[in-house]
């Protein structure tokens, strides 16, 4: 029998989806985080163009501001407590600084983070700044550079200009430069915010869809618990809408096996039942001629005619037997499609009832019958264990040669799942050779050069049966290997 497919499927869905969101969220945060940067890098870049316009309105500015000093002037500059630093470093003599109002408004609004100084043609210091490099245009047209100062980058602006003083070259050094915190404020303002919202919302997600797919988790448990042979249809209140024409498909399905099946299974009952009455009645007739031939007396036209009846009323047996079996396996299969309760049985009373069934049968082949029994009761079919037990000492008086043995045992062991009651049949006959045990399973399935007469049924109808009450046949050799020994072992009653 081909074994059903690994469970792989259902779980493989499941995490399919959630890795599908997820891979879903990953993209547009991605795209969102791009966008963003892609945005704040164009920000960054209009700052910074920004800034280079106002370096370049304020030089002049700058420029104009370097004036001569007279000698004997005592005129000094009154700049912002902000500036008095700086002014009193870029005083130098013959030179003073009076600062025009928008570049006294830049210095004191950059405080910290903008420098100036004045070269002149030669590239010599004259006012400003030392750590400013010394750029010497070659032209009257300003020149842009980067220069960092104690870990911060300056955007500086370098022009030779003409004053009153001379060719003059001034810079102008503004430390705010948008560009060189954009990373961090990117890092801050987007990657941060947003890697922190991917993994909430990762995690919320993962929980939202559990929690979402839980009906289909416990639609796929259901299905997953149900016995083979429950075609009952599947309850379709508490499924998710887009579930439901699944679940309705479904159902229709099992309708429609369901109904193959019970057409089936009733088909097989009413050809038993149909064929056991007139069979039945043939029976007892050939048996009342079997009779009949045996009591007369007379020359080889009776006797011939005496076989004749004999094979007739051993034909009349297997057919009426091989209904019984239709009928009990027709029983035992509607037993484990549709879920009745079990009763207590006992199996010793089984067992003696069935010792005195075929106490005849064993007689007229010198079998000797034993029972060893000890108390023992489990739950089930009293009448579906009967037809099994009937089937297993049936089979052993059959085919055990004459003057055999043949015993029936039950009792309670300690098994290893729990307390279990069993029940027995060992013969010494031909036996079943061990690769074959399975197969004898098997609906009228003979093990090949098996004499005597059967339909192949017995033991298939058994296992049958116990299967019906979850459970298997075990097939053994007998004792000192010898015969078959069929064992079946149930969940005990022992209160």
């Amino acid at each position: 029998m081909q074994s059903p497919p690994e469970d792989v499927a259902p779980r493989g869905m499941i995490w399919g989806l959630q890795r599908r969101l997820l891979v879903l969220l990953l993209i547009t945060v991605g795209l969102i985080v791009s966008v963003s940067v892609f945005f704040h890098y164009q920000s960054a870049g209009t700052a910074a163009l920004q800034q280079d316009q106002r370096l370049l309105r304020l030089v002049p500015l700058l420029a104009d501001s370097v004036v001569v000093r007279s000698p004997d002037s005592e005129e000094h500059v009154n700049l912002d407590e902000p500036l008095q630093r700086a002014a009193d470093l870029l005083n130098s003599p013959g030179l003073t600084l009076l600062l025009a109002p928008a570049v006294a408004e830049f210095l004191s609004e950059q405080h910290g983070f903008a420098a100036f100084a004045v070269f002149n043609d030669l590239g010599s210091p004259l006012l400003g700044e030392r750590w400013l490099p010394t750029v010497l245009p070659s032209t009257r047209n300003a020149e842009f550079l980067s220069v960092v100062e104690a870990g911060v980058t300056y955007r500086v602006v370098a022009q030779r200009v003409r004053t009153e003083a001379g060719d003059l070259i001034v810079m102008l050094a503004d430390g705010s430069d948008a560009r060189q915190q954009w990373f961090s404020n990117v890092l801050l303002r987007v990657l941060l915010p947003n890697l922190i919202l991917f993994a909430v919302a990762a995690a919320v997600i993962s929980l939202g869809v559990a929690r979402a797919l839980q009906p289909l988790m416990e639609l796929k448990q259901a299905v997953e618990n149900r016995s083979p042979r429950d075609l009952n249809p599947i309850d379709a209140a508490g499924v998710p809408a887009e579930v439901r024409p699944l679940v309705v498909s479904l159902n229709r399905l099992f309708f429609l096996v369901n109904a193959q099946t019970e057409a089936q299974r009733r088909f097989v009952a009413d050809a038993a039942h149909q064929l056991r009455t007139p069979l039945a009645g043939l029976q007892a007739q050939v048996e009342a001629w079997a009779q009949a031939a045996r009591s007369m007396d007379g020359g080889d036209l009776l006797s011939l005619r005496a076989g004749q009846v004999l094979r007739l009323r051993d034909a009349t047996r297997r057919t009426s037997q091989l209904a019984n079996q239709l009928l009990a396996l027709s029983r035992a299969d509607a037993i484990s499609a549709d879920v009745q309760p079990m009763q207590r049985v006992d199996l010793m009373a089984l067992c003696e009832n069935m010792l005195a069934l075929y106490l005849d049968a064993a007689a007229s082949k010198r079998i000797d019958l034993g029972l060893e029994t000890r108390p023992a009761q489990t739950l089930g079919h009293a009448w579906l264990l009967r037809e099994m037990l009937l089937n297993l000492v049936d089979n052993a008086i059959k085919y055990t040669p004459q003057g055999g043995r043949v015993t029936l045992r039950c009792g309670v062991d300690n098994g290893p799942t729990g307390v279990q009651a069993w029940m027995e049949v060992e013969d010494d006959g031909p036996g079943i050779p061990p690769d074959e045990r399975l197969r004898v399973l098997q609906r009228f399935y003979r093990v090949p050069g098996t004499t005597g007469e059967g339909n192949g049924l017995g033991l298939a109808i058994a296992d049958e049966i116990a299967r019906a009450h979850d459970t298997h046949l075990q097939l053994d050799a007998g004792a000192m290997g010898l015969g078959l020994r069929v064992r079946v072992a149930f969940e005990a009653v022992t209160h």
